[in-house]
């Protein structure tokens, strides 16, 4: 995300194709033209549809007032300050247009807290609703059926060069609602648009307004900025404008902060870096935050040792899963996101001498973080490689660890793989404890091996009564010869998932 003069350009844009504008949002837009309103896309569908992209949501604007709009469908909702009607589209089958909102021209006058109007008037003019809007990508209104562009602010041009500018003053729009300063990175980030001069330095004079926004706001606008593809840029804007302090104000303390010579970067820098792997990936909300707050306590544990001569960061892992644990639920995230992302920043220093690890310490380890977070514990711990400038994304050593914990979690050949049990035996052959119940289980065993087939009570009880009538010494023999298979079968696939990772198997 780059900042870019403002300049005039002049490049014509593609149409919008009216095909693409789904049948449920054209009923909509028809209703209110039948009735004799006006009905415009407005907004970010409109910009997304100008980029070829497919809108998360569908607004329409109208010159309908609330009770106007409610009364020309059958289901519909209205709680809010600015005449936003949901209309529900009950036969629909994709989520997006379960709901599609349509709002009345309005006017917004006096901003008193920074965050919302003090004042919203309806208006029956298009221009007055595009006026009050942030920013000239998202100030553009389409008529489905005249196929025609309302655009009063050359959003046009500014989506054909890829920036982001404010509709008119952007301290004016800044000071109406400070949430657009974290906007304007978050679509950035998302579109992969540069911020205009002029609007990029009105958010740095503006950004202390933030203080004045609901956390709530700000972590819904941070949660989707992370979620973007290009995370990294966002937050290096946001330290640069001086909006990091509203958000994830702790990280302020990981800015300069030189690692030890294992590191070629600071700690904010790891931290961003790592993050950015994380999207690159595409792995979840969770595994980003984890990888952008792995090591935040670094800087409260940083000691110079004389003994190897260079700085240590012990217990980082300990204190770092506090501070995530309280910057997260300062953002108001929901406990499950909190209490995964400090686990895995909590265990992520899991690493050890491929030497040395053993599988009751990797077992030891799924015990800590839960079978289900296994897998994204050794993402953070991808991302913290990456984010440390290594070229290769899975090593040796992180190979082997992937092989170990899948060994790990693997239920082992068993008797208890058997669709019968000694229990079964105890009662349908009414066999007394002993011996004898292991070596028929485990001849059983053997012959499951070879047809997985023959794993049901059906085929292993008529089964074992005939292996029953043997005696002792034939069965023993069939019994250990089945425990023999089973061993051999085992170390077969474990060998099978050393090279699927291409480690060399354990001694």
């Amino acid at each position: 995300m780059a900042i870019i003069p403002d300049m005039p350009y002049n490049t014509p844009m593609p149409a919008i194709d009216p095909s693409s504008i789904p049948p449920e949002v054209r009923r909509v837009a028809d209703t209110l033209r039948r009735a004799g309103y006006e009905a415009y896309l407005v907004g970010g569908c409109v910009r997304d549809l100008l980029l070829g992209r497919t809108p998360k949501d569908w607004d329409i604007t109208t010159n309908a007032t609330p009770d106007k709009i409610q009364a020309l469908f059958e289901e519909t909702y209205y709680h809010n300050p600015f005449g936003t009607v949901g209309v529900v589209i009950t036969e629909t089958e994709d989520p997006r247009l379960k709901v599609i909102e349509v709002t009345p021209y309005r006017t917004e006058h006096g901003y008193s807290d920074a965050r919302r109007p003090d004042h919203v008037a309806f208006s029956q003019h298009l221009e007055d609703d595009l006026a009050r809007r942030d920013f000239t990508v998202n100030a553009m209104a389409y008529d489905v059926f005249e196929n025609k562009l309302v655009d009063l602010y050359e959003g046009q041009k500014d989506i054909a060069r890829s920036m982001l500018r404010t509709v008119g003053d952007p301290d004016t729009r800044f000071g109406e609602d400070a949430l657009r300063m974290l906007r304007a990175l978050r679509l950035a980030a998302e579109l992969g648009f540069a911020i205009s001069h002029e609007t990029y330095e009105a958010i740095a004079r503006n950004a202390a307004n933030l203080q004045r926004i609901s956390l709530e706001r700000i972590r819904d606008e941070f949660t989707r900025m992370v979620l973007s593809d290009r995370p990294a840029e966002a937050l290096l804007h946001a330290k640069q404008l001086g909006l990091l302090a509203y958000i994830l104000p702790d990280l302020l303390e990981t800015i300069g902060v030189e690692q030890n010579r294992s590191h070629i970067y600071t700690v904010f820098e790891h931290l961003v870096r790592s993050l950015q792997h994380a999207a690159d990936k595409h792995y979840s909300l969770e595994v980003r935050l984890a990888a952008l707050l792995h090591d935040i306590g670094k800087p409260q544990t940083k000691r110079f040792s004389r003994e190897i001569n260079d700085h240590t960061f012990f217990g980082h892992e300990v204190v770092g899963a506090r501070i995530a644990r309280k910057a997260l639920t300062r953002l108001r995230y929901p406990k499950k996101v909190v209490d995964k992302v400090v686990l895995l920043v909590r265990w992520h220093m899991f690493f050890s001498d491929p030497e040395k690890i053993t599988l009751s310490a990797v077992r030891r380890i799924i015990r800590n973080v839960g079978e289900e977070n296994i897998w994204d514990l050794i993402a953070v711990r991808i991302c913290d490689r990456i984010g440390s400038g290594k070229p290769k994304e899975q090593p040796f050593r992180l190979r082997k660890y992937q092989a170990m914990i899948e060994e790990a979690l693997r239920a082992p050949l068993s008797v208890q793989m058997l669709a019968i049990s000694g229990d079964t035996l105890l009662r349908e052959l009414h066999m007394k404890p002993g011996p004898r119940i292991g070596w028929i289980l485990h001849a059983l065993l053997e012959e499951v091996l070879d047809d997985p087939k023959k794993n049901t009570p059906e085929h292993l009880i008529p089964r074992a009564r005939e292996l029953a009538e043997m005696d002792d010494e034939e069965l023993k023999k069939l019994g250990e010869k089945g425990k023999m298979r089973k061993e051999q079968e085992d170390a077969a696939l474990v060998r099978a998932l050393h090279k699927k990772h291409g480690v060399a198997p354990r001694e």
